[in-house]
């Protein structure tokens, strides 16, 4: 069977101006009400008829009436014809002015350091935006899931995606426990970690994540082993501070524990270099205004660094 390689046209001609000679009864007010010439109407009115296969109006010298196909025509379209510009202002406000759900897969680690401290205010800005936060280590499709848009780490982002830096570059920093390294010597070189026991995070594609590290311009992975593996950087983050073993998280979320001294640092000479937290949306010509909003709001709470001086604060003053 041959395709048809062509979109369908008409399934709409004509309408509006059927529902325009059906309210007035009139070609001429029509014409002068959507802007054309009667013979216009006239012409756009017999096509509509054509289609159809029935006659809508009856016409005489002095008066247009509707046929009985012409009001069961007009009872059904009107209601459905309003329906739609309806819908089409309410896209087009959207377009226009932040409003809407505006839906976000995280990873469960961007919540407390990156999105939590900035919420409440986005929601006062914004209050015709809906945002649903979806936290899950899973890189999803947006678009098939219905995502606006998502926040990972640079490396994991497509390249056919737009990517919208929100954290400058950081290190995936080693760290452990002191009671864990009171029973352990500390690692000095990366061939040590063979002699502790290490966290692992298990990725997306079932695969579990190397330790990165560089040694001079090399980079250098290493597998590891351990009692834990884990789907999230917060749970490998949380064993790490209860002595499970040591693990490799990004800085940005360990640095409140390294700073009260729940974890120590270990093998900073060797710490790879992650390229930081980015949104990322599958490219568009335009950018909605819900998502735009967004982005420029993350931007001017100074993402994670601002995260991190919120919380120093707010344990300075506990």
């Amino acid at each position: 069977m041959k395709q048809n390689f062509t979109v369908r046209h008409g399934a709409l001609d004509g309408v509006e101006a059927f529902l325009s000679v059906a309210r007035h009864r009139n070609f001429r007010k029509a014409a002068v009400e959507l802007s054309v010439t009667p013979s216009a109407i006239s012409q756009a009115i017999r096509t509509l008829e054509a289609r159809i296969g029935a006659a809508l109006f009856i016409r005489t010298t002095r008066s247009v009436g509707l046929t009985e196909a012409g009001e069961r025509f007009f009872a059904r379209a009107r209601p459905a014809f309003e329906e739609l510009i309806a819908a089409s202002e309410i896209a087009r406000g959207m377009g226009q002015r932040p409003a809407g759900l505006l839906r976000l897969s995280v990873p469960p680690a961007v919540v407390p350091t990156l999105l939590e401290p900035m919420i409440a205010s986005f929601c006062q800005a914004y209050p015709e935006i809906e945002l649903e936060i979806v936290a899950s280590g899973e890189l999803v499709d947006l678009a098939a899931e219905g995502f606006d848009a998502g926040i990972r780490l640079g490396d994991l982002i497509a390249a056919d995606m737009v990517a919208v830096r929100l954290t400058p570059p950081f290190p995936m920093v080693v760290v452990g426990s002191p009671a864990y390294l009171r029973q352990r010597s500390v690692p000095e070189r990366i061939e040590d970690l063979r002699h502790h026991a290490c966290l692992r995070l298990r990725r997306s594609n079932g695969s579990v994540a190397p330790w990165r590290f560089t040694k001079g311009n090399k980079a250098i992975e290493a597998i590891v082993t351990g009692p834990l593996i884990a789907h999230d950087y917060p749970t490998l983050l949380g064993a790490a501070i209860q002595g499970a073993g040591l693990a490799q998280v990004p800085s940005p979320i360990a640095c409140p524990a390294i700073e009260d001294g729940r974890l120590e640092t270990l093998l900073t000479a060797f710490a790879a270099t992650s390229p930081g937290v980015f949104l990322y949306y599958p490219e568009r010509h335009q950018v909605l205004p819900k998502l735009r909003a967004f982005i420029d709001h993350i931007r001017s709470q100074g993402g994670a660094d601002a995260s991190r001086k919120r919380s120093r604060a707010r344990q300075a003053h506990a």
